[in-house]
């Protein structure tokens, strides 16, 4: 029988903290749904982010073989420590998880040793102020998940499945590394207290390699980051000046790309940011000064 929220908040005295964004999920019928799209393996390594209760973690640990949750409340660590304290396959992480070391946190907790293979999960009901940076955190963990299903505002899933005409950064920081799909739509009423944005349930599944080579995903995001700095802006002006570069060195870079200068940063797909940081050459002292005139 899933977690009693109401219960286990009545019985420890506890107030959901608006600072740490807390809301906990309320509806088993969608804490059903998590579970199924996370296609969770029987010998499944999952990392919660947020456990808040515990309800998800309650259900994870039921369907994989390790969870491994990190929360920053130490009164939602008191209480997961009560609640959960009978599972041996829960292990709590007492920290912040955007200054931890996702990897260093499993395998030294899970009692990895530095070489041993590490597939896992992500499976969380993310805070919703620290979506996009924990997403970043995540993908340039080393090695990053096999998957993620991640409870977030509609509005942010949305941006992420986002095609080439309304892409964001956010979504291109994602599409790069894995298949994203929304799973469900989740009404706010499926929370307790109740917030004030819809939310949706967003699976990613991650390729083993990811649509940009390794060794050109640092340029690819410096050039992306560059151009969508101005997202108004056509492309042209934004990329000469967050990059540096001269209108002439810009203008051969984009037509070598096949690029128009004046399409909008949100028009590019994947492959043609990728083309485009392979034609943009690094800023040197004299394109800087050229446009700096």
């Amino acid at each position: 029988m899933p977690m009693d929220v109401m219960a286990v908040l009545k019985r420890h005295r506890i107030r959901p903290s608006k600072g740490l964004g807390q809301s906990f999920l309320v509806d088993p019928h969608v804490l059903e749904a998590v579970i199924t799209a996370s296609k969770l393996q029987p010998d499944a390594v999952v990392l919660e982010v947020g456990p808040g209760l515990g309800q998800l973690t309650e259900a994870l640990a039921g369907h994989a073989a390790h969870v491994v949750a990190i929360e920053l409340d130490k009164r939602m660590l008191a209480i997961l420590r009560q609640e959960l304290g009978h599972l041996a396959n829960v292990h709590l992480v007492a920290g912040d998880f955007l200054t931890i070391d996702p990897i260093a946190t499993l395998r030294e907790t899970l009692g990895l040793t530095p070489n041993a293979p590490l597939p896992y999960d992500v499976v969380a009901n993310l805070p919703y102020y620290i979506t996009s940076t924990a997403i970043r955190h995540l993908l340039s963990a080393t090695p990053r998940p096999e998957a993620m299903t991640l409870m977030l505002q509609r509005e942010v899933a949305q941006r992420i499945i986002a095609q080439p005409g309304d892409l964001s950064l956010l979504a291109l920081g994602v599409q790069v590394y894995g298949d994203a799909q929304v799973a469900l739509d989740v009404p706010a009423t499926a929370f307790y207290p109740v917030p004030k944005v819809q939310s949706a349930l967003l699976h990613v599944a991650i390729r083993p390699e990811p649509r940009v080579p390794e060794v050109e995903l640092p340029r690819f995001f410096q050039v992306a980051q560059a151009g969508f700095g101005q997202k108004r802006k056509q492309l042209h002006n934004s990329l000469v000046h967050n990059l540096h570069l001269s209108t002439d060195v810009v203008r051969t870079a984009l037509a070598r790309a096949d690029i128009a200068p004046q399409r909008r940063p949100q028009t590019l797909s994947i492959e043609e940011w990728a083309a485009l940081a392979r034609a943009l050459p690094e800023a040197s002292p004299q394109n800087s000064s050229e446009t700096e005139r």
